[in-house]
């Protein structure tokens, strides 16, 4: 149950519109963290950027520093379960009280900002986020790249200990640009100079090239993991165990695609070891207790339920290997949003599934379910649009496809539908 003092800022927020006015450069957002004092100026960061699994790998940095004894501060995006997750401490949501009293101190020095209604909804919870965590006294904030990386606000800082870029493939193009090579030039925004910076393994050789050619202009140590010293021993829905540079890790989410976000884990934790003082066994113990929600998460074993965000091709390809392993069919309650590359993503679905169960409503930007249905049909899925409520139609599918895996995907929107319908019925006593 939501209270007064956490709508008081939340309110606050959605007086913003989503996006904000196009930006050109930095300066709105460095004019309103100036007229805040700056709290940045005091805070030690990891910055990631990437198309996909810069969550993921928000996460494990997050465990690890927290079983380093650090005082951890971590801002991601989207929400997932209810706004407040987005800014946390040692894994604690900002409290209501205190994401109140911090809208109240941007709302203040808006008063005399008069680009105030240029602002996206981001741009105030970034500003938020680093008020908290100067206020706090955090030993180290885990960053997230909101879209991009060279104009993403979160850019915004002055030198972070580590920048790590993750997956880059095609999203967001019509912001971001149309090629790999453009994407990669907007991630590689965020190196420093001087400061080391971990690209994921795997990339494209496009994208290497042109994270390196930024690295090298940079004076910025690049190290990418060497897939040659890993060796996996399990993977499978419940996480995984492997060998890298012959230390052993597990893993608690599951997929392929959390080894290799683990890798450039592993790798910036190594390059951080002395500066922060990071053993082995934090870094083991945080990447094994990382888990988020909707990255293919276990909902019920029995029967077999999935929730996932991934909602771009590449994402999508990721879970896609992740059904194709399980041995089991699978059937795919599915909502995506309109801005995304809906038919390259759906196309790596459609040969691992049985039957689509289309749904909107759960965003503003959802395409509605009878176009989603109709575009899986015509690119050679089954499709019709769920006729029950998303949770009746969950529970109504496990009734009938007992030995199935029953999916829920295309969207972190989505996925935190189903997270908050599971928190109100456990609230209720269902």
């Amino acid at each position: 149950m939501e209270n007064s003092s956490e709508r008081s800022g939340i309110d606050f927020i959605n007086t913003f519109s989503h996006s904000g006015k196009p930006v050109k450069d930095l300066g709105r957002i460095k004019r309103l963290l100036a007229l805040l004092g700056d709290p940045q100026d005091s805070l030690r960061f990891v910055h990631i950027a990437g198309t996909n699994g810069k969550g993921s790998a928000a996460e494990m940095f997050n465990r690890v520093f927290i079983e380093a004894g650090l005082k951890t501060g971590c801002f991601t995006s989207p929400y997932i379960v209810r706004y407040n997750d987005r800014i946390r401490i040692n894994g604690c949501d900002i409290p209501d009280s205190e994401l109140s009293q911090l809208a109240q101190r941007v709302r203040t020095a808006l008063e005399t900002f008069p680009e105030s209604m240029e602002l996206s909804q981001f741009e105030i919870t970034q500003a938020i986020a680093f008020l908290y965590f100067a206020q706090q006294k955090c030993d180290i904030v885990v960053l997230e790249t909101g879209l991009g990386g060279l104009l993403d606000c979160t850019n915004v800082i002055a030198a972070p200990l580590l920048t790590v870029i993750m997956t880059v493939d095609l999203d967001h193009t019509a912001i971001l640009g149309n090629t790999v090579a453009e994407i990669a030039a907007q991630k590689a925004g965020i190196i420093k100079p001087g400061v080391p910076c971990v690209l994921s393994a795997y990339n494209s050789q496009e994208a290497v090239n042109v994270v390196s050619d930024t690295a090298r202009q940079k004076h910025s140590r690049l190290v990418i993991p060497d897939t040659s010293r890993l060796s996996i021993k399990r993977c499978g829905l419940d996480g995984s165990e492997f060998v890298y540079c012959g230390k052993s890790y597990s893993l608690s989410m599951g997929g392929l695609h959390q080894i290799t976000n683990a890798l450039s884990v592993i790798e910036g934790c190594e390059l951080l070891k002395d500066q922060l003082g990071l053993k082995c066994e934090a870094i083991t113990s945080g990447i094994t207790k990382a888990v988020l929600p909707a990255r293919v998460e276990i909902l019920c074993t029995e029967p077999l339920t999935v929730l996932d965000g991934a909602h771009n091709p590449d994402g999508i390809g990721a879970l896609a290997r992740v059904i194709s392993g399980c041995g089991k069919k699978c059937r795919a309650i599915i909502g995506m949003c309109r801005d995304k590359n809906i038919d390259g993503a759906v196309q790596k679905l459609i040969p691992h599934v049985e039957k689509f169960y289309t749904v909107d409503g759960f965003s503003e930007r959802a395409i509605g379910a009878k176009e989603l249905a109709i575009k899986l049909i015509t690119l050679g899925g089954s499709a019709h649009p769920c006729e029950l409520p998303l949770n009746e139609q969950i529970k109504a599918l496990q009734t009938t496809f007992p030995d199935e895996m029953i999916l829920v995907c295309g969207s972190l929107y989505l996925a935190a539908q189903v997270k908050a319908e599971q928190t109100k019925g456990a609230e209720n006593g269902h």
